[in-house]
């Protein structure tokens, strides 16, 4: 243009600016700047404007304030200077400079509109703007700019963000007009912040409503169906992302991939992996989760070689993967391999996770000098999930001694946490050694804390069923008692003749199975806990021989461990129960961990 003759104006400029902006060309931008004064350009509010966004993304912030301050009062009451200011800040994280603006915006009678509001907002979602957010909503109220749908998604993105998920549901039930965006901003909200029931009710609620949900909205609900253990939602999903012709997203395939491992479902994971062509870090890292989470600790093992053999640079979340398959499996010597490769031959600076992991593979494998010796020679300061698993460890090899030590540095990191009370209360139980566990008690009730009460999820008829310990609120809350007693009796935990080892008869369908006396003793006074409910219910409204699958929150129990085991003899039934950590296979009196969990 230059070389024909022509000479640019107000009109050539904003868009030769954002090309700098976009290709990152901070000197091409500084000789347009250049050109605009040359030509007199410099009072136009386009160019100008357009000029401090160049500047601003191209990351000289403070080139761009100069612009803004050497504009014309004339110029800035335009509002469109302010706006690409404000927008500015918020890009180069200088929160605080974009809400004084604001404020100076207000002070000099500026108006302000959607745009203003769009560039703002997103400088209010820290937890620590969580107030100028509340101010900002005020004022956008106050001016009519909440019924815009993009004001309305992005103070919805700001209230998730915030945690505040109530305020978002709320904000939310109030849209006028709800687009997809606004769908999966409330259910990505759900989703982060753990609420998977509400997920996959808002989903449900979306499609009723004739919008179809995008790669996005999907990720979201694969991920609570795989927190809840939703089956059979997940394969509506899959069906969904067929015939939407999603099938070959990546991102997709690996939210199913996960879906169908957490969900008890290891072969259809494994399939729609093999016929990945596509396979990034991210598929590799979940199916080696799914097999780890399983007890297929050797599968994981070749699965993870297999990767590096096909060229994938491993990350830190796949080198935890592997690790805890190690764990779980019992491979100490090949977590150990795994651990000092880690540096050496990838570079991979050992995390806080990465040595919880080892300690747990060293401690679960008896080793438990080594693991509080490499705990002392920890590069870092380790943190609560390393002391917390020397002191699993402990509970698995009844290590009193060592287990108190562990205590003492976890509850200084995490004094809050439940979790490690229970565990070393476990620990003073196993040994008898009830003075220690008034002491743990007694530190409970001084911090004034509760034990996490434990729930279940079973899935039925593409409903999730939740229990919890003691719960008598279902609906089938009588015959699921009822249920339950009538394995304890079969088990012999009610019977007289319990100190003796007996053929129990079993009736409506149950097999004649022999339990041992010893097994017998120790279910004696166990409380009903939220698995044994859900086994229950699900033994009443599922036929024989269907295998039935139950997540938890907490780990399972000695007792119920135990419990599941002559149940699944019993009643010839194959159970899988996901806890936090792993997966248990039980079959024909059986458990997949070996009872090394």
């Amino acid at each position: 243009m230059l070389q024909s003759g022509h000479t640019p104006n107000t009109f050539t400029f904003p868009f030769t600016l954002k090309s700098c902006a976009l290709l990152s060309l901070p000197i091409t931008g500084s000789q347009l700047h250049s050109h605009v004064i040359q030509t007199g350009c410099q009072h136009d509010p386009y160019v100008h404007s357009s000029l401090i966004s160049m500047y601003s993304k191209c990351s000289l912030i403070y080139n761009a304030r100069q612009v803004f301050d050497e504009s014309s009062e004339s110029v800035k009451r335009l509002g469109v200077c302010y706006n690409a200011l404000l927008a500015g800040y918020v890009l180069n994280s200088l929160q605080f400079d974009a809400l004084l603006l604001f404020r100076q915006m207000c002070v000099n009678g500026v108006t302000y509109t959607d745009v203003t509001m769009l560039g703002l907002i997103p400088a209010c979602t820290f937890p620590q703007h969580v107030l100028f957010g509340f101010s900002l909503h005020g004022c956008i109220v106050k001016c009519g700019l909440d019924q815009e749908p993009n004001v309305g998604n992005c103070l919805l993105t700001m209230y998730v963000r915030y945690g505040s998920i109530d305020l978002a549901r709320k904000l939310f039930n109030s849209m006028p007009r709800k687009e997809l965006i606004s769908w999966n901003a409330m259910i990505s909200g759900y989703a982060q912040n753990g609420f998977a029931s509400n997920v996959l009710d808002l989903y449900k609620e979306m499609v009723s409503s004739g919008i179809d949900p995008d790669p996005v909205t999907l990720v979201s609900v694969l991920s609570s169906c795989s927190h809840l253990g939703a089956h059979s939602i997940g394969c509506d999903i899959e069906r969904r992302i067929a015939c939407a012709g999603f099938g070959l997203n990546t991102y997709l395939r690996n939210a199913l991939i996960n879906m169908y491992a957490r969900c008890g479902n290891l072969n259809r994971a494994r399939k729609l992996f093999d016929e990945m062509h596509d396979k990034n870090i991210i598929s590799w890292t979940a199916i080696i989760v799914g097999y780890g989470m399983h007890g297929h600790g050797e599968i994981a093992v070749q699965l993870f070689d297999q990767m590096l053999l096909d060229g994938i640079r491993p990350d830190g979340a796949a080198f935890v993967s592997v690790l805890s398959a190690c764990s779980h499996a019992g491979l100490s010597d090949k977590g150990q391999e795994y651990f000092v490769g880690m540096e050496r031959n990838y570079g991979i600076n050992p995390g806080l996770e990465h040595y919880a992991c080892i300690v747990d593979l060293l401690g679960r494998a008896g080793r438990l000098e080594e693991a509080r010796e490499l705990i002392a020679s920890m590069p870092v300061e380790p943190d609560g999930a390393v002391w917390g698993a020397l002191l699993g460890a402990c509970k698995i090899h009844k290590n009193v001694e060592l287990a108190e030590l562990a205590f003492e540095h976890v509850v200084q990191l995490e004094p809050t946490n439940v979790g490690y009370y229970v565990l070393l209360s476990n620990i003073y139980s196993e040994a008898e050694n009830l003075e220690g566990i008034a002491r743990v008690r007694v530190m409970m009730r001084a911090r004034k804390l509760r034990k996490e009460p434990g729930c279940s999820y079973v899935e039925h008829k593409g409903k999730v069923h939740l229990f919890v310990v003691g719960d008598r609120t279902h609906h089938q809350a009588t015959e699921i008692y009822r249920m339950l007693d009538r394995l304890e009796d079969l088990i012999g935990v009610n019977s007289s003749n319990k100190n003796k080892s007996e053929d129990l008869i079993a009736t409506d369908g149950y097999r004649k199975k022999e339990i041992n006396s010893e097994d017998v003793e120790i279910l004696t006074g166990t409380g009903v806990h939220s698995e044994k409910l859900a086994i229950a219910f699900a033994l009443l409204n599922t036929e024989v021989g269907k295998e039935i699958v139950v997540m938890k929150n907490l780990r399972v129990c000695g007792d119920c461990h135990l419990f599941i085991k002559l149940v699944s003899k019993i009643v010839n039934r194959d159970f899988i129960i996901r806890d936090p950590s792993r997966f248990h296979h039980f079959k024909d009196g059986v458990c997949s961990c070996n009872d090394y969990w």
